[in-house]
């Protein structure tokens, strides 16, 4: 190993563990080791702006790298381009083995990315509605002006909603007007595997350099590292270190940073420093415009009326809805029949039956009038008596809680009442839940009752 090739092969094994794989064959591969001096190492690369982005990008876990390797901190690692000569040696070596082929040199990426994103999510393709309104306007505000608008962006809502999509939106938004920024996109899973591998290879430092020096950190599902305390622990300082340089923090999670269990306060309270929003179910207008949206992607004629069904069935999430659409018209090609409602019915009508299985509002509003032994008319009526309002609270608590209604639906259901209204009834009654273990019991009860 007291050869360039030695060290560098040995560099290459381990980098390869920390890096992608897009990343290893797009940015090591070309690299050729070229000489070593006392205390130096050279490493060849094709041209002048390869050699600024690998050392701008990936010089300093490189470096770190190669001082493990030969285990000496003070050991330098310098990059030149390739000459004529050197370039002639590399391709008589490269002949003389027949496993190894010449490097193709790859175009220059625009950004740092690990993760290659869905262009599909973009926010052109992001249908709006009043169920995430406001989480789209705040993720467009963090794209235009990184670090400026919203730090950090925390957006929560049930799986199937958009927030993956919006978190992409943003990251390949940055890209587009921002072209040399460093953007890193990442699961908080593969977040939690990537610190457990380092943990165990001695590698943390590169680790924290990996996540430490990017422009913008995307990072979805972040509830997955709550109750892991070393993954929380060096995501805090992950965060403190990216927030003080005035980078872009973006996350994403299925509740809000106060509702997610074993998540250290610390974190709670760094991720409400910036904006949380929410993303809800969307209503019947917006699951429509999603299908035609879809549609005319896919360049699909469906006609308004198996649109219309579509919509009115299928209320859960937008990934089962795109799903339904899809799955209704490759059966009409394989059985050669038009797109149309008997059509549907017929392909959906298992989807349909288990949507009608599904917990009520109804049913919920009759469990809970049983219990508190008021008549069920009382839940949409405008009484206020306090024998009546709390059981109505209860009951809007358990709709957001136990079905996919948006906020709209379940106040459409409870007479006509405003959203806000039922957002108040579920904050109220959420906030006693988690204060008073006479509520929180009585709650899991009827939540047992409605679902039996």
């Amino acid at each position: 190993m007291n050869s360039p090739d030695g060290i560098w092969v040995k560099a290459m094994d381990g980098l390869q563990k920390e890096l992608s794989s897009q990343v290893c064959e797009r940015w090591l591969k070309p690299i050729r080791p070229l000489s070593l001096g006392e205390g130096e190492l050279t490493l060849g690369v094709p041209d002048e702006f390869f050699k600024n982005w690998i050392i701008d990008h990936y010089g300093p876990i490189i470096s770190l790298s190669i001082k493990e390797i030969v285990n000496n901190q003070n050991f330098k690692v310098g990059f030149e381009l390739y000459n004529e000569q050197n370039q002639l040696d590399i391709a008589i070596t490269d002949s003389a083995n027949q496993d190894t082929k010449p490097a193709h040199i790859p175009t220059i990426p625009q950004g740092f990315q690990e993760f290659t994103f869905n262009n599909r999510y973009t926010f052109e393709s992001f249908v709006v509605g009043p169920s995430n309104r406001f989480a789209h306007a705040a993720s467009m505000a963090v794209a235009q002006t990184p670090a400026k608008a919203y730090n950090p962006l925390f957006i929560y809502g049930p799986v199937g909603l958009g927030k993956t999509h919006l978190m992409q939106a943003i990251g390949q938004s940055i890209l587009t007007k921002y072209p040399s920024t460093k953007v890193l996109y990442i699961t908080s899973e593969k977040f939690t595997n990537q610190l457990i591998n380092a943990i165990k290879t001695g590698t943390t430092i590169r680790f924290r350099e990996k996540y430490r020096n990017v422009d913008c950190l995307l990072i979805d599902d972040i509830h997955f590292i709550a109750g892991k305390e070393s993954t929380m622990q060096e995501f805090f300082h992950t965060f403190n270190t990216l927030y003080d340089a005035h980078k872009q923090i973006v996350v994403s999670s299925d509740k809000p940073p106060k509702d997610i269990s074993n998540l250290e306060e610390r974190l709670v309270s760094r991720f409400e420093w910036g904006l949380v929003t929410d993303i809800q179910p969307p209503d019947f207008e917006t699951r429509t415009a999603i299908l035609r949206k879809k549609a005319d992607r896919e360049n699909l004629h469906i006609p308004d009326s198996v649109t219309f069904f579509i919509a009115d069935k299928i209320k859960s999430n937008i990934r089962e809805l795109e799903g339904a659409l899809i799955r209704v018209v490759a059966y009409s090609k394989l059985v050669g029949k038009e797109v149309d409602e008997t059509v549907a019915q017929e392909v959906l009508k298992d989807l349909i039956v288990a949507d009608q299985k599904k917990i009520t509002i109804d049913l919920i509003q009759r469990r809970v009038a049983e219990y508190f032994e008021i008549r069920p008319s009382d839940m949409t009526a405008k009484r206020r008596s306090r024998n009546v309002v709390y059981p109505r609270h209860i009951a809007m608590y358990l709709s957001r809680e136990m079905t996919s209604l948006s906020l709209p639906e379940i106040g459409e259901q409870f007479g006509g009442r405003d959203h806000t209204t039922i957002l108040h009834a579920y904050e109220k009654i959420r906030k006693d839940v988690k204060k008073d273990q006479k509520v929180k019991w009585l709650v899991d009860k009827l939540m047992t009752e409605v679902k039996k």
